[in-house]
């Protein structure tokens, strides 16, 4: 017998809800209390279905290439480009994604923390003699910078012109794919074509000169790299892989930087206990053994990771008609696995609107109370490949701000939260900065 679809709307011809979907962050919220765990709608013109919860997450994360395979609005497959990983699947993406690995692996994220400490460095310098200033746009010249040095060898690159197509690219991945030249999306694809061939003189200046070794970035590795079958990445498809890794390594990064300071700021209970674990520590320099001595930091960002999750969720595609609590899930449709929604779950997280570390500590781990309860870098054959760059560059940060500097927040400012394309404070996150006092 045929199951019935989900409740919902699909809202108008075309565009469906998508408008709601990109300016109402309570989108979700509001048809799941009306609909239930599972609700039908149209965005970006594709018929999607939403499913709540860790149970929802479990069943799409574990299904990948059986049911479901990964799908992006297509304004982000135009800008990313078919080459990309993000958009690989199968046996392709495995195998690729085994490869871009080894950028990622405990040898070479040892090796970044002294560049990231150098830019740190640079930049903390600048916010004390700055003073007061709005600390977003700074975070995303900061992470950009750690992204293009790291991954493409590149220094200072937000001053750069690849730095400046880089977000004019950035700013039209979520927005109405119309190629005309006042567009977002227009604009942001003649970038593309620049970003790429400034990309291109990189790699083919590494390719021809290369760094001496022991001071291995990611474009070293991935130039070394080999598949299963002992080939390496072409030109065009590296291009687009570094495209894709300078995105997922900075623009995620920015928002979670500026969550943390936003959050530690508003929770003073939270900041004294860092603060504390960082004054025991402060005779051992920041390296990547002793920063995982600092189990309270880590209990922190993962916090910070659920309150405000940087990607509130992940689209599928349905490619062979499935069912879940009784309802039809058609072949060619999309759907959705939310994280927001699993982040704030009353059966998973105690009172968790309130920002607590400690439920992450081992006694509580309620993180750990269901399955893919926990999905900040999502999950399953997809889980994001430089999620413990991630968390080394945030670790990294928050213990030097912790250690050396104190900052407030300026009044009189809106910190409600613009969610497209990543979370970040309206009115940017405008603070006063000075030098801790120990």
């Amino acid at each position: 017998m045929k199951r019935a679809l989900p409740p919902g709307n699909l809202g108008l011809p075309l565009i469906g809800e998508t408008i709601a979907f990109l300016s109402d962050r309570n989108f979700a919220t509001k048809r799941h209390q009306q609909y239930g765990d599972i609700f039908k709608t149209n965005l970006f013109g594709q018929s999607t279905i939403f499913l709540k919860g860790a149970e929802g997450n479990q069943f799409i994360l574990s299904n990948e290439n059986e049911y479901f395979r990964v799908s992006w609005p297509p304004s982000v497959k135009a800008l990313l480009g078919q080459l990309s990983l993000a958009l690989q699947a199968g046996h392709e993406h495995i195998s690729r994604r085994k490869l871009l690995a080894q950028a990622f692996q405990p040898r070479a994220l040892s090796g970044y923390v002294e560049a990231m400490q150098s830019i740190s460095d640079r930049y903390f310098e600048r916010w004390l003699e700055l003073g007061e200033f709005t600390w977003y746009p700074e975070l995303r010249n900061y992470t950009l910078d750690i992204a293009c040095k790291l991954l493409i060898g590149l220094d200072n690159g937000s001053e750069t012109l690849l730095g400046h197509h880089y977000e004019t690219w950035c700013e039209g991945l979520f927005s109405a794919p119309v190629k005309l030249p006042f567009t977002r999306f227009g604009k942001a694809f003649r970038s593309r074509t620049k970003l790429l061939a400034e990309i291109e003189t990189l790699v083919r200046a590494r390719k021809t000169q290369p760094r001496q070794s022991g001071n291995d970035d990611a474009l070293d590795l991935m130039l070394a790299a080999k598949d299963d079958e002992r080939q390496g990445l072409s030109i065009e498809e590296l291009k687009e892989q570094v495209l894709l890794l300078l995105f997922a390594g900075h623009e995620t990064l920015t928002s979670a930087l500026a969550s943390l300071c936003l959050l530690l700021a508003q929770n003073p209970e939270a900041l004294g206990k860092a603060r504390a674990e960082q004054t025991e520590l402060r005779s051992q320099p920041l390296t990547f053994e002793t920063l995982k001595q600092m189990t309270y930091l880590d209990r922190v960002l993962k916090e910070v990771l659920r309150v405000v999750p940087p990607v509130g969720g992940g689209f599928r595609e349905i490619i062979q008609h499935c069912e879940y609590q009784g309802y039809e899930l058609p072949k060619g449709w999309q759907v959705l696995y939310q994280i927001n929604s699993t982040h704030q779950d009353l059966s998973i997280y105690k009172d968790p609107n309130r920002f607590d570390p400690d439920r992450f500590n081992p006694e509580r781990a309620e993180d750990r109370v269901k399955t893919f309860g926990h999905v900040p870098f999502g999950g399953g054959l997809r889980e994001c490949l430089g999620k413990e760059f991630a968390r080394l560059e945030m670790k990294l940060f928050a213990a030097r701000l912790l250690r050396e500097f104190n900052w407030q927040l300026l009044p009189g400012q809106d910190l409600s939260l613009v969610v497209i394309p990543t979370p970040k404070p309206k009115d940017g996150l405008q603070v006063r900065f000075r030098q801790h006092s120990a």
